[in-house]
């Protein structure tokens, strides 16, 4: 059974488009970013660092802050965090709040940034999970921006490349 020249080339193109598709959304972030057309307040805004100290956020207005969820087990989690880590030394007026919702564990915890060599941001913790609560999160990554007002502008949910040109040129408009 020959096949035509002709069925070849088409099936090259359908190849040829399957993958130029799949390596665009790996690097779109809109399809996992939801932008809300009027920013949300959120009324209490606060969790524990590293040594499980009170980290109140609702007084800290004035800066574009991001609050990322994550867990040491999440593939999606580990595989954002260093784009997120590069994100914070690209713009230091920028606050980014990592906060791991795992039962709180300083040694996993660290020995997971050092693994992915994570330099720039430090380690909080929702021990109680308020904020899982009071953000509606379902699933792991999810990301809330808050713009300098304190309202949440817009979530990404799932994993992203946060350093990926196009998503800097959307949260520079913030700024």
């Amino acid at each position: 059974m020959q096949i035509s020249k002709s069925f070849k080339i088409l099936i090259c193109l359908f190849l040829l488009v399957l993958f130029t598709q799949q390596s665009y959304s790996e690097t779109n972030y809109s399809k996992n970013l939801v932008v809300h057309q009027n920013p949300v307040d959120i009324e209490k805004l606060s969790f524990k660092d590293l040594e499980l100290n009170d980290v109140d956020l609702s007084k800290n207005k004035g800066n574009i802050m991001i609050l990322n969820f994550w867990a040491t087990w999440c593939a999606p989690c580990k595989k954002e965090m260093p784009s997120l880590d590069k994100l914070s030394e690209f713009y230091p007026n920028l606050k980014i709040y990592p906060v791991n919702l795992e039962k709180p564990n300083k040694n996993k915890t660290v020995k997971f940034y050092e693994d992915l060599n994570i330099k720039n941001l430090k380690i909080y913790f929702d021990p109680e999970f308020e904020l899982v609560k009071l953000f509606k999160l379902r699933g792991l990554p999810i990301s809330i921006l808050i713009n300098k007002e304190g309202k949440e502008f817009a979530r990404v949910i799932g994993e992203i490349d946060f350093f990926d040109d196009s998503f800097k040129k959307f949260l520079e408009q913030y700024f």
